[in-house]
């Protein structure tokens, strides 16, 4: 059998081109997030200056339109001060992203910063449509209207939030309406409320402990404001009150000891520096009280409460000019204060301008008629004078007036029933017989007389019941009967919630809160 030959098979000719390499991995496409992951990470740490390098090189790749490097340097700008650049930007987010409630709640925030709360209600509404479940957005919506005055609908809203979810926040804003409104009672049961559902807070612990003293609940204003100090030691306003209560007993050592505490947390704190002062007062070290003072009315030259203290230590200390100096200014920032008349007029007496101290007494007579006090300078000033008649017609009133008030808790001064007396008998009108009630410690003194000239020479009752030292940390409370001598007025922290006047104090209200968008 014949043998068949193979043919070889063609070879191809060999390429020319040298053979592709094969890529390791497949070409990054560019994203506008890429970098999002490294601008939070700046931004929680703080590292503003390479968050802001970042934000910058990602604009400029992404022309402008990644959302969330606009939204953190947002951020950064609201930080910076920068309200105005920081609401642009904002803006930009919500063009970018119109449907997002944070882009919306941001641009309201910012809207709230500059005081623009009836725009910032609007633009709240609108994030409301997109979410309506936010008790961010609710607690906010109640901000503005309470900056608005429109109370009730500021507790309406409020109180969605609390149904939403409960805060301190929120119920710290619901209480300081209420103490706006004057519902002192209402606003407790708020802060009580708050103090369950968060019961280490030490600032509701500090807020409701002196609301009770201003309600002179001394019990329980202690109470809570021991539990404040229990969890933050170094809780500056409620070792201020604790201070206070310690001093208000008489236990000036024990008080200048708290303030020494507070003096290292605030040592620029106005009523730290008059509660010291009134400290020296009472330990009768009259130079460092006024010292002390001095420094409170520079650090608060329109607090009508140190000035009050001034002019009283002034008096006390028989200088009587620089106590009249004070005491104008005092009224005229608290023209209503009968007892700053009555000290007007004991130091226009000493000055001899008896025209002056008499209409001050008249003023004083006029706003306050439950004051035995005013009526008994009165009387003595126009007995020393010679005009018996209306002496008498002053002692019959004052005579009214403690007949009113003894079958009430307070205690009457044994100086003030001597004065008394001793007028009584110079005016041919016998003793006062409701002066059976005999008077506790002076530590717990409600009417008393500052200071005494005890020399005979002297006319009778000149420098008698020279008034009560006020406390600068304290609000003045209408219902408190006032009187005269070293016991000071209950303390109430700058803060914001324990009365109208806090709740616009130069801290001002809390903000509206605000959320740190997710990358």
């Amino acid at each position: 059998m014949a043998e068949v030959a193979v043919r070889p098979p063609a070879s191809f000719p060999a390429s020319k081109e040298p053979p592709r390499a094969r890529s390791a991995r497949v070409p990054e496409l560019r994203s506008l997030e890429s970098r999002n992951w490294l601008i939070h990470l700046y931004y929680i740490r703080k590292d503003y200056d390479s968050c802001k390098i970042l934000i910058k090189e990602q604009l400029q790749e992404t022309r402008g339109i990644c959302e969330y490097a606009v939204y953190v340097q947002a951020l950064i700008f609201r930080l910076e001060g920068k309200i105005h650049e920081s609401l642009e930007l904002f803006q930009t987010c919500a063009i970018l992203t119109p449907r997002s409630a944070d882009n919306l709640k941001q641009v309201a925030r910012s809207l709230f910063l500059l005081g623009k709360h009836k725009a910032a209600i609007e633009v709240y509404n609108d994030a409301a449509q997109y979410n309506e479940k936010d008790w961010e957005i609710c607690h906010n919506l109640g901000v503005c209207y309470m900056h608005l005055k429109h109370f009730n609908k500021a507790k309406d809203q409020l109180n969605n939030a609390l149904e939403l979810n409960r805060h301190d926040l929120t119920y710290m804003m619901l209480g300081k309406i209420h103490l706006l409104e004057g519902q002192t009672d209402k606003a407790i049961e708020v802060y009580k409320k708050a103090v369950e559902f968060s019961p280490e807070n030490p600032e509701l612990l500090t807020t409701l402990g002196l609301l009770y003293l201003e309600l002179e609940v001394h019990q329980k204003a202690f109470e809570y404001l021991g539990n404040a100090l229990t969890y933050d030691p170094s809780n500056y306003k409620a070792i201020l009150a604790a201070g206070s209560m310690m001093q208000t007993h008489g236990d000036f050592d024990v008080a200048l000891t708290k303030y020494r505490v507070v003096a290292c947390a605030v040592p620029e704190s106005p009523p730290l520096w008059n509660n010291i002062g009134m400290c020296f007062f009472g330990k009768k070290k009259y130079v460092a009280a006024i010292s002390c003072l001095k420094r409170a009315n520079y650090l608060a030259p329109f607090d009508w409460k140190i000035l009050y203290n001034l002019g009283l230590v002034h008096l006390t200390m028989q200088q009587y000019a620089s106590a009249f100096h004070f005491i104008s200014a005092a009224i005229h920032l608290q023209p209503k204060l009968a007892e700053l008349y009555m000290l007007l007029a004991v130091a226009l007496t000493n000055l001899e301008d008896l025209e002056n101290a008499k209409l001050a007494y008249q003023k004083a007579s006029a706003l306050d008629t439950f004051n035995p006090l005013i009526n008994l300078n009165y009387a003595s000033l126009l007995y020393n004078q010679g005009d018996k008649k209306g002496a008498v017609l002053q002692y019959h009133e004052m005579k009214r007036k403690v007949h009113a008030l003894v079958d009430s808790t307070l205690e009457f001064d044994p100086e003030m029933v001597d004065v008394a007396q001793r007028l009584g008998a110079a005016l041919q009108l016998g003793e006062v017989a409701v002066w059976a009630k005999p008077a506790k410690d002076s530590k717990s003194k409600q009417w008393a007389t500052a200071s005494s000239k005890s020399s005979s020479a002297q006319p009778l009752g000149s420098n008698q019941a020279l008034g009560q030292a006020m406390s600068s940390a304290a609000g003045y409370a209408k219902t408190m009967i006032p009187g005269a001598g070293t016991q000071l007025a209950k303390p109430v922290e700058s803060k914001p919630v324990s009365g109208p006047e806090k709740a616009a104090s130069a801290e001002g209200q809390e903000p509206p809160m605000e959320q740190e968008k997710e990358t």
